[in-house]
């Protein structure tokens, strides 16, 4: 597959070699895709043996060479020759030209140049941080082929985007054991992520022990908190894998756990217990009493004790501020310092806060409600409220750097977050009308599980048959959607990346009425609505200047733990995160989806060998416990036609059931799954590829095969579900997978021998995948959607 670059790729190609530039990214194993790659007209490999040797000049890497070689072992399965001490012409000779402090850095150089001929591997680097990312890259080039085991000739000329591409994990919600950190290490090195941002506090628990303050993990940790030991050894494995480690103490809201230990700091007296809920909670620090200053500079001494890095992030979101207001002694104090409404008085909190970390020789590092005009512009706002907010943080001088789009506890596509692009992106006049231009707008309202239903509207505008339109939900700038469908003269469907994932609506405008639903990620939800007389206003998105731009540095991918506990950390990391990681690593005009999608394969694959990530071993112990049997191949063929429920209807469907909290076990089958199924894209692409052409035969094939399997897989599955409790509410899922299988088999035939359906067939067809697509256990039959494609093409006009 990996063997050369794409027809694409080649032209243009001149003398002996072939310039691959970022865009499009090729077809070698690599994620993040390089800068530069150039291949050579003429192909060949570096064969390599057990003599392998690894030689390392100009700075000193403890342990890099024994890590590396054992990767290589673990790659190619080879017990390697002893190493030789200093090879005088060895296999992979790695320069550094410049030695530099061990501890990595925001702005340290990480680039380096690969080169791979028949001499050898040549890896060049400014720092030893450049080398541990060009390395990763030789690493993944590794390939055992049909004959041996090879290295392609390649020359690759590569550097960072961005300098700030980072990794949220929470340990304060489900506890992360030490080793289990550490492996994410690993993942986040071999993905060239370069900050785990640690979240150690929060309303559910206090991670960190404290010496003057012990109360905090004794009262306020169900015993599971991380010594000052155990989180200096994460510094320094980090360290040595070119990864700074930025601790979140989450001030002043988020903090029952701190309010267990020490309620005497908090803005309502209590009494105060464990917090087993998940949400939004209302204790929050006490901003006018100066105890609560004292207790936060110890603990910000105590942390930078530990954590070497300049940033410090103090969370500073959702802050509830009812404690606030309902307490005369707090008020009286806004009114007397003239702070006008409870955001003033978190800036002020805030202000004292900034001054404690300058103390300590730290910058401070918060999410978007700690903007404020008044903080100095050496602080770094972490955007969840996305590229608005982020762009007006930027446009104001203020340093930024990314999260929406990158949470990666909620179950979306890897498409969804690698179309995330960092800088915000204006509309390029896309709702601009013309004398020429017909335009309808239509406003919608989406109930949803939990909370307020989405509300807004979209305008549809035709051109000389040409469709394009825009959508504004109610409060949030306006977006170009994509893709617009006319399925009859009253049915439409396009899609609109949001906040909550890859909006598709379906929906039936007739006369003045709306009608169908918003399909957010692979979940319906319902929706209605009316045309209106005009076109709305809307909000323009907020694009900086191109200097303004320049404030945004990146971005971090933020796995939150409501729905995550260890044994399930990385089949929700990866393989996504390299996704993202490539996304802040590689050119923005790396972005073809298909060829994400092909790599990324690969990498997979590479990361459980040579990195020891869990993804698959993880997924298939929780289907052995779910089995009761080794014997877990059924599991896994319905695990082709589902998907885990998509956006935050896992979170919602528990909240509804009385079930969002801390002791709601994680132990579903949609637990087991990865966030999206690689059969039903497999199943999407041939159903696209058959409707194209009916005489393709490979494609038709394919999906008969699939479908077969499926079939006969239900007998084996049902078995398995009537076995154990915790699968009985899986069986309306096998036995719809079944009904679905066996209506693709009978669309496929359709489709390639272009034969026609009864208006009737057709109703009870579509009837039956509606019902199919429901969610059931928090799972989603995602096989519904190619199946719906393939009724379609089989009603002729």
């Amino acid at each position: 597959m990996f063997k050369s670059i794409r027809l694409s790729l080649l032209a243009g190609c001149i003398a002996a070699t072939c310039q691959a530039w970022a865009a499009p990214a090729g077809d070698l194993p690599l994620m993040p895709w390089p800068q530069q790659v150039d291949r050579p007209a003429a192909e060949g490999t570096l064969v390599l043996d057990n003599a392998i040797s690894i030689k390392i000049s100009g700075d000193k890497l403890p342990g890099a060479i024994d890590r590396w070689r054992q990767r290589i072992s673990q790659q190619t399965g080879w017990q390697l020759q002893p190493a030789q001490a200093n090879p005088a012409k060895p296999t992979i000779d790695i320069q550094i030209k410049q030695a530099v402090a061990s501890l990595p850095e925001l702005n340290s150089d990480e680039s380096y140049q690969l080169s791979v001929t028949a001499d050898g591997v040549k890896l060049t680097a400014n720092t030893r941080f450049g080398a541990m990312r060009g390395m990763e890259t030789l690493l993944q080039l590794i390939q055992n082929g049909p004959e041996n085991t090879a290295i392609p000739f390649v020359a690759i000329k590569d550097k960072p985007r961005f300098p700030w591409r980072g990794l949220l994990v929470d340990s304060a919600r489900h506890f992360m054991p030490i080793k289990d950190i550490l492996r994410q290490l690993d993942g986040m090195a071999a993905a060239k992520m370069n900050v785990l941002h640690w979240h150690l506090t929060d309303d559910q628990g206090w991670r960190f022990a404290s010496t003057a303050y012990p109360k905090l993990q004794q009262l306020a940790s169900d015993g599971d908190f991380y010594t000052q030991a155990q989180m200096k050894e994460v510094v320094r494995y980090a360290a040595s894998l070119g990864i700074r480690v930025v601790p979140e103490m989450d001030l002043p809201g988020h903090a029952s756990a701190i309010a267990v230990a020490y309620p005497e700091l908090m803005s309502a007296p209590g009494p105060y217990q464990m917090e087993r809920h998940w949400g939004v909670l209302k204790p929050l620090l006490n901003p006018t009493n100066d105890a609560a200053y004292k207790f936060v500079d110890t603990l910000i001494g105590e942390l930078t004790a530990i954590f070497p890095d300049s940033y410090l992030h103090i969370g500073g979101d959702e802050v509830d501020d009812e404690h606030w207001k309902n307490s005369p002694q707090i008020q009286a104090f806004m009114k007397q310092h003239n702070l006008a409404d409870p955001h003033a008085l978190q800036t002020y909190f805030n202000q004292r806060l900034e001054k404690i970390l300058e103390k300590h020789h730290r910058q401070m590092m918060g999410w978007d409600e700690i903007y404020h005009p008044d903080l100095p512009k050496s602080i770094l706002i972490q955007s969840w409220q996305g590229q608005d907010a982020l762009g007006m943080v930027a446009a104001n001088g203020y340093k930024g750097i990314l999260s929406t789009g990158f949470y990666l506890d909620q179950p979306q596509s890897t498409a969804y977050h690698y179309r995330n692009e960092i800088l915000p992106q204006g509309l390029n006049g896309i709702d601009k009308l013309t004398e020429s231009d017909s335009a309808q707008s239509w406003f919608f309202s989406m109930p949803r599980l939990k909370g307020s239903a989405v509300e807004g509207s979209f305008t549809l505008v035709s051109n000389k048959m040409a469709w394009r339109g825009f959508i504004d939900f109610k409060g949030k700038s306006r977006r170009a959607v994509r893709d617009i469908q006319w399925l009859s003269p009253t049915q439409v469907t396009f899609t609109v990346d949001t906040w909550m994932g890859e909006t598709r609506p379906v929906l039936t405008l007739d006369k003045d009425k709306l009608s169908g639903y918003l399909l957010v990620g692979n979940v319906r939800y319902p929706a209605s609505g009316q045309k209106l007389d005009d076109v709305p206003d809307g909000i323009q998105p907020v694009v900086p200047t191109p200097e303004q731009m320049n404030n945004i540095i990146g971005g971090e991918a933020a796995l939150w733990a409501e729905n995550v506990a260890s044994p399930l950390l990385d089949i929700k990391l990866w393989p996504r995160a390299f996704a993202v990681a490539e996304r802040l690593w590689s050119a923005e005009d790396v972005k073809d989806i298909d060829n994400m999608y092909q790599r990324l394969q690969a990498i997979d694959a590479w990361s459980t060998v040579s990195v020891g990530l869990q993804q698959h071993a993880a997924a298939a112990q929780q289907m052995t416990r779910l089995a009761g049997t080794p014997e877990i191949m059924p599991l896994q063929i319905l695990a082709q036609a589902v998907e885990p429920a998509q956006y935050y209807t896992r979170q919602h469907l528990k909240f509804q059931a009385g079930n969002y909290h801390h002791f709601e076990p994680l132990n579903r089958f949609a637990d087991a799954l990865g966030a999206e199924s690689s059969q039903v894209r497999a199943l999407d692409l041939w159903a696209d590829k058959l409707i194209a052409d009916p005489e393709d035969s490979n494609s038709a094939e394919s999906l008969r095969r699939t479908f077969a399997r499926w079939q006969s897989n239900t007998p084996d599955v049902l078995e398995l579900i009537d076995g154990n409790y915790q699968l009985k509410a899986l069986k309306p899922v096998a036995e719809n997978v079944d009904k679905l299988a066996g209506i693709g088999l009978r669309l496929t035939d359709l489709v390639a021998k272009q034969g026609n359906l009864s208006a009737d067939e057709v109703q009870g067809i579509q009837k039956q995948l509606d019902d199919a697509a429901q969610t059931q256990d928090e799972v989603v039959v995602a096989a519904v959607y190619p199946l719906q494609k393939l009724l379609r093409a089989s009603v002729k006009p």
